[in-house]
């Protein structure tokens, strides 16, 4: 049996960012006190402090801001298994789509879904589970703003999200991931505190920005192999046929030619679960 708790308890531990800043912040405005012609050294630390934050805002598979999953662990490697993610869902036109393919090729995903987009669809939500898959958090609002919302606009973003998609799905979301990948300094001890684990990816497609389907089926099959995680996205692309419908047949036989499993996180994790 799944056990949530236990699978996200194996990577509760808080990212040490916020404290060693407010350390430097603080060795540095006493520096200045004992020694005022010091304002330039702690100045230019202080500056190096905020400068690795932004680094890790605006790198989305960075452990810096917290534990991230980008890879499956050793135990799906060896069952020779990857990860479909599914982002900014559920749409009414894209989404059944998707969820046909899988099922016409026996393949299980895992879909990041937005809490109001879930809200408005609750019916494809509740086919996304029916269907096998596992329904996951990707924000309430899916703001461009997401990763600079202090912690408790933050804990409210992700619970009415987690509100909306456990009523959708019948199963409240064990995983999480931030609109476009960049989260702030305090998301990680938000995520902690509602028992949610951080994904990124091993590889993306950049599917949702076009509908070229040529290209991001090279950016997704270009070294693929057992424990990647993969990012596409079941909403509409531009004024044409969406790529993710395109590509994913494809993507697919790509991954049974290469003997490989497309399963979900909460599958392809049971084994962390357990122990």
């Amino acid at each position: 049996m799944f056990d949530r708790d236990a699978l996200h308890g194996r990577d509760a531990r808080p990212a040490l960012i916020i404290p060693l800043s407010v350390v430097i912040h603080a060795a540095a405005v006493a520096a200045v006190l004992l020694q005022p012609q010091a304002w330039p050294w702690a100045l230019g630390v202080v500056a190096a402090n905020h400068l690795t934050i932004c680094v890790g805002v605006l790198t989305p598979r960075s452990n810096l801001l917290g534990a991230n999953l980008t890879r499956l662990p050793e135990s799906a490697v060896r069952r020779r298994e990857i990860c479909l993610t599914f982002d900014d869902g559920p749409d009414p036109q894209v989404t059944p789509r998707v969820l046909d393919v899988l099922r016409r090729y026996g393949a299980k995903a895992s879909f990041f879904c937005v809490g109001q987009k879930a809200a408005a669809y609750p019916q494809l939500v509740a086919e996304i589970a029916r269907s096998g898959h596992s329904v996951e958090n990707h924000s309430d609002a899916h703001s461009p703003l997401f990763a600079f919302y202090g912690r408790s606009r933050l804990r409210c973003d992700i619970g009415r999200a987690q509100r909306a998609l456990t009523a959708g799905a019948g199963r409240a979301p064990v995983f999480f991931r931030a609109p476009a990948g960049f989260r702030g300094i305090f998301l990680d001890r938000v995520l902690t505190e509602q028992g949610l684990r951080y994904v990124s990816w091993t590889r993306r497609g950049f599917d949702g920005i076009g509908t070229d389907a040529a290209p991001v089926l090279r950016r997704l099959t270009h070294g693929l192999a057992a424990g990647d995680i993969l990012l596409l996205h079941d909403k509409k692309s531009g004024g044409g046929d969406p790529s993710v419908t395109q590509v994913l047949p494809a993507l697919l036989e790509r991954i049974a030619a290469l003997d490989l499993h497309a399963v979900s996180l909460p599958a392809a994790l049971r084994d962390e679960s357990a122990t």
